[in-house]
């Protein structure tokens, strides 16, 4: 019996030992406020000590970050009881302007296994240059966009829009637009520009001059000294609608209204090269003519074929669509935009699909 006992008391010192037997990592902080700083002061460096309050060698088995831009060097040897290690982190503010707060995970071998460090600050922004400000570059002028979209415009609407520039070279520079399309009107003010002046391209779109609906896409060229280069050019674009504005109930009431049998077909696995196609049926449900303005696909490779362009109170009609699989692979999804004289729904979108093999 006293044998057994003394064995239990034994086995109990044991366990106790080894339980004390542990390492135990203690912070001298766990949090850093950078405060404000400049992006462009680069790598911001802080360095968190600790030190092993335990009896055996501590070991740093992992530390890691929240993201990217915090990179943690530290102490990859054992710390011994009673000695120091450190966690160096550094933050990069690049491109990154703003408050921060970020943390990095400490994993040891500790009692106390995982410890969580936090950084935090607020990034001023450098001051952005030239090229960031107007990334498009136009010839020798710079400016935000080299695209202007007039949107929705009425089918009888003038609407003018204005394009920032900014002379980026080292000269004086005279700007012209050489012919461009009878429905729009551009000037550039000043017509000479000198070395990081700034500027406006003014474009007035005269929707009435445009024989279309619906998307509508031109290109501007832009003359520099006399000297034309096509390199040097602005899209403009408008959503030519038809104005139903005037409209009275009574009209509205007799008006055309559109309605099809579907408004998508997927034409299932297709192997590459085929050529397939679907009917779409397009319904007059109104009381007048139902007039089919424009049809607009997506790709060249999609082809769309009303039977009839007027349609009568009741009719209804087939709208083939063809779609060429030569050079296509994957899914594909494609649409086609019709566009009437329907005051309550002008344009209708129909969508194909497939899924198109090589083999």
């Amino acid at each position: 019996m006293k044998i057994k006992l003394m064995m239990l008391i034994l086995a109990v010192l044991c366990i106790g030992k080894k339980a004390q037997a542990q390492a135990k990592v203690v912070f001298d902080r766990v949090e850093h406020d950078f405060g404000t700083f400049k992006e462009e002061g680069g790598l911001q460096t802080h360095t968190f000590t600790f030190v092993n309050n335990g009896n055996t060698p501590l070991i740093l088995n992992n530390v890691m970050a929240s993201c990217g831009c915090t990179t943690p060097e530290w102490t990859q040897k054992p710390v011994a009881p009673g000695e120091k290690g450190f966690i160096k982190v550094s933050y990069n503010p690049q491109g990154r302007p703003g408050p921060f707060h970020k943390t990095i995970t400490v994993s040891t071998n500790a009692d106390n296994a995982q410890t969580i460090l936090r950084i935090e600050g607020v990034v001023e922004p450098r001051p952005k240059t030239l090229s960031e400000l107007y990334p498009r570059q136009i010839g020798p002028v710079r400016a935000r966009s080299n695209h202007v979209n007039f949107s929705s415009i009425r089918q009888n609407e003038v609407l003018s829009d204005t394009l920032e520039i900014v002379n980026d070279s080292g000269s004086t520079v005279h700007l012209s637009f050489r012919t461009p399309p009878p429905h729009l009107k551009v000037r550039v003010e000043p017509a000479a520009l000198k070395p990081n002046e700034k500027g406006n391209i003014i474009i007035t779109y005269d929707a009435s001059r445009v024989n279309s609906f619906g998307f509508v896409i031109h290109r501007i060229y832009m003359d520099v000294d006399g000297k034309s280069d096509y390199n040097n050019s602005i899209g403009v674009t408008a959503t030519i609608e038809e104005d139903f504005s005037s409209f009275t109930p009574e009209e509205l009431a007799t008006a055309p209204s559109i309605s099809f049998n579907t408004m998508s077909h997927d034409f299932g696995n297709i192997k590459q090269g085929d050529r397939v196609e679907y009917d779409f049926i397009i319904q007059n449900r109104g009381k007048r003519d139902l007039i089919v303005r424009d049809v607009k696909t997506q790709c060249g490779c999609t082809v769309v074929s009303p039977a009839k362009k007027v349609i009568s109170p009741n009719e209804s009609v087939p709208v083939k669509v063809i779609f060429n699989s030569t050079g296509k692979r994957g899914r594909q999804n494609k649409t086609i935009t019709v566009i009437t004289n329907d005051p309550r729904r002008p344009t209708s979108i129909l969508r194909i699909s497939s899924n198109v093999n090589e083999s």
